[in-house]
């Protein structure tokens, strides 16, 4: 046991050595390239779509790997096209991002212009969750690449999987010293947190989200935090109960529900729980006719997060809330650990399950007295990073637009905000701050440098008019200021 945990000790410092001098290799090798041109930029992001592409069935293995079992299907639209999409929109678009901002200079400056430049920052850290681990490890990398940074991704220890998938591919395809993908549990990733990046972005829990910019504080790197939240949904009663029902459903049970934009609760006008649940039911039964040992349907990604659904189902029923579940669960569903989705009638609010992230297949169901009363429950909780609302009144929407704070919001849908490629993704309050895909994760990962120049040498300028000594001309100049 001795040498086991010594040897362990030894890989981990192993490992930690290797990270430092990768950040310091691809420092260097920054500092000979720090405003890479073009086309190297539209190089790299055509490789990484190569890669992708070639790698997508190595990537879909590695996945279903770590889950022990993830839908393929889910797979693609998730991990490999939604990544291959955001690579073309940069593609399309970096040409046009990297342009100097043009700045306009008030008449007392003059002949002045002003400009704004987005320099690359040198090297960027991503810290990717397991749910999504090739989306919101390569997502945010498209960003990087296209604003001209070196790139180190610290993949999730609960998907080493994919993680050696990527890092073998990532070889293939990139020098160590532009992208290099590295796994490790949790020393590793509070060293990669504490390296001196030039951005830092984490996805994942509010937990090690604290974690992460507490290190990442002490060399003031700046950071952006993907967090989570319980994000509701909310029918309103000019909603066909039946098509909520279908959307959400799909919302629910995608990925098993381990996103962090998926519908973690949802409220229905009053006295229609048991039409919602029905409508839910009969949908789940059409789209896995298997249940949820349907290949269809993934599993929950480790015993731990099994066991977690269960404690708030269980906790939630001794506490007295009516529990429905769409399917008998078997030793064969807890084997596989296939959790079908299961519906809470009214917990508790002051329950776990209303107070903590689900990230499973389990639906509390609350029902609400109008619009005003669902946004009062939901002023209740934390900001969620995503907020859904069913209805037809444009007036209505304009109420959640302006009643509710949330890191994005969708009508009449659900998580579809997440793989728009042209808006910005980021959360608010507890569900995270900070903005990437398309033109913002471009400027999130550039620093955009405000750039005066004075034309003309010896020739008059406003300002001069306020050079010392100070006298009535420049007290009148200053007065017409605004001084």
């Amino acid at each position: 046991m001795i040498e086991s945990q010594t040897e362990h000790d030894a890989l981990e410092s192993t490992a930690v050595a290797h990270m430092t001098q990768v950040f310091e290799a691809q420092q260097e090798a920054f500092s000979l390239e720090p405003f890479p041109t073009l086309d190297v930029r539209l190089d790299r992001l055509v490789r990484l779509r190569k890669m992708v592409e070639q790698g997508s069935e190595i990537i879909v293995a590695a996945v279903s790997q770590d889950f022990g079992h993830r839908s393929p299907d889910e797979s693609r639209i998730a991990e490999i096209a939604g990544t291959i999409t955001a690579i073309d929109y940069a593609i399309a678009r970096v040409r046009r991002w990297m342009r100097p901002s043009r700045r306009q200079a008030t008449i007392w400056f003059l002949p002045a212009s002003n400009q704004v430049i987005a320099q690359p920052l040198s090297v960027v850290g991503i810290m990717a969750p397991w749910n999504y681990p090739v989306n919101l490890a390569l997502v945010p990398l498209v960003s990087a690449l296209a604003a001209g940074n070196r790139v180190m991704i610290k993949m999730s220890e609960l998907s080493p999987a994919t993680g050696q998938a990527l890092a073998n591919l990532a070889k293939q395809f990139f020098d160590v010293n532009e992208l290099a993908v590295l796994g490790g549990e949790a020393k590793e990733s509070a060293h990669f947190s504490s390296l001196p990046f030039g951005h830092l972005l984490f996805t994942g829990s509010s937990r090690v989200g604290r974690m992460v910019m507490s290190a990442a504080a002490q060399n003031l790197t700046p950071v952006t935090l993907e967090l989570g939240g319980k994000c509701p949904a909310i029918v309103d009663g000019d909603y066909e109960l039946d098509e909520a029902a279908k959307r959400i459903l799909w919302g629910k049970t995608f990925n098993a529900a381990q996103t962090c934009v998926a519908p973690d609760y949802v409220m229905v006008p009053k006295g229609q729980t048991a039409a919602f649940v029905e409508a839910m039911t009969r949908h789940y039964h059409a789209n896995f006719p298997q249940g949820a040992l349907s290949d269809q349907y993934t599993s929950i990604v480790d015993e731990r997060g099994h066991s977690r659904l269960t404690g708030l189902v269980d906790a939630a029923k001794r506490a007295g809330a009516e529990v429905r579940v769409c399917e008998p669960t078997t030793p064969e569903h807890n084997r596989r650990r296939k959790f079908p989705l299961t519906f809470v009638l009214n917990p508790n609010r002051d329950s776990a399950l209303m107070q903590e992230e689900i990230f499973g297949p389990v639906l509390p169901v609350l029902e609400h007295d109008g619009l005003d009363d669902a946004l009062r429950l939901v002023k209740q909780g934390e900001h969620p990073l995503a907020l859904y609302y069913f209805g037809h009144s444009s007036n209505q929407r304009e109420s959640v637009l302006k009643k509710s704070l949330s890191g994005g919001v969708a009508f009449n849908d659900v998580m579809l905000q997440f793989l728009q490629v042209d808006m910005a993704f980021g959360g608010v309050g507890a569900s995270g701050f900070g903005r990437y895909h398309g033109k913002e994760g471009f400027e999130t990962f550039s620093h955009l440098k405000s750039v005066f120049t004075q034309r003309g040498m010896g020739r008059f300028t406003g300002l001069k008019l306020l050079y010392p000594p100070y006298g009535r001309l420049g007290r009148l100049v200053t007065s017409l200021m605004g001084g």
